[in-house]
C-alpha cells in the first residue's frame, strides 16, 4: 500500500512507477505514429552505418578525431535521408504494429466498458 506524499501542505497519493509510461495518448494519431516510425528507421539505419564504419575496411593513414566526428554527422544525415526517401521498411512495420495494437486495445477497453454497463459491444 502506498502512502500519500505531502507536497507543500497538500497530500497527494503516491503513484507507484515501473519506469514505463502508461500514457498512450500520443499513439492515437496516425501522423504521430508515422513520425515515430521514420525516426525509428533513421536511428536503426544510423546504427547500421555506425557498425559498418567500425569494420575499418580502409587504411587508417588519414584517421583523426575531427574526421571521425564529421563521419558521424554525415552518417546521421544519410540515415535521416534514407528514412525519408528510401526506407527499408522497419519503420512502417513498427507503425503498422503499433496502430494494430492500439486498435485492439481500444476494442478490448470498449468491450470491458460494455460488460460493466451491461450493454452489448459494437
Amino acid at each position: 500500500m502506498s502512502t500519500p506524499l505531502n507536497l507543500g501542505g497538500v497530500a497527494t497519493p503516491a503513484v507507484p512507477t515501473s519506469g514505463i509510461s502508461l500514457d498512450t495518448s500520443r499513439l492515437s494519431s496516425r501522423a504521430n505514429l508515422e513520425k515515430a516510425g521514420k525516426q525509428f528507421e533513421s536511428v536503426f539505419t544510423g546504427m547500421m552505418l555506425k557498425s559498418m564504419r567500425q569494420a575499418h575496411l580502409a587504411s587508417e593513414l588519414f584517421e583523426s578525431k575531427g574526421l571521425d566526428t564529421f563521419r558521424e554527422m554525415q552518417d546521421q544525415k544519410i540515415a535521416q535521408s534514407m528514412a525519408d526517401h528510401a526506407p527499408i521498411g522497419i519503420g512502417k512495420a513498427m507503425v503498422d504494429f503499433l496502430a494494430k495494437s492500439q486498435a485492439d486495445a481500444e476494442k478490448t477497453a470498449a468491450a470491458q466498458q460494455a460488460a460493466v454497463n451491461g450493454t452489448p459491444a459494437s
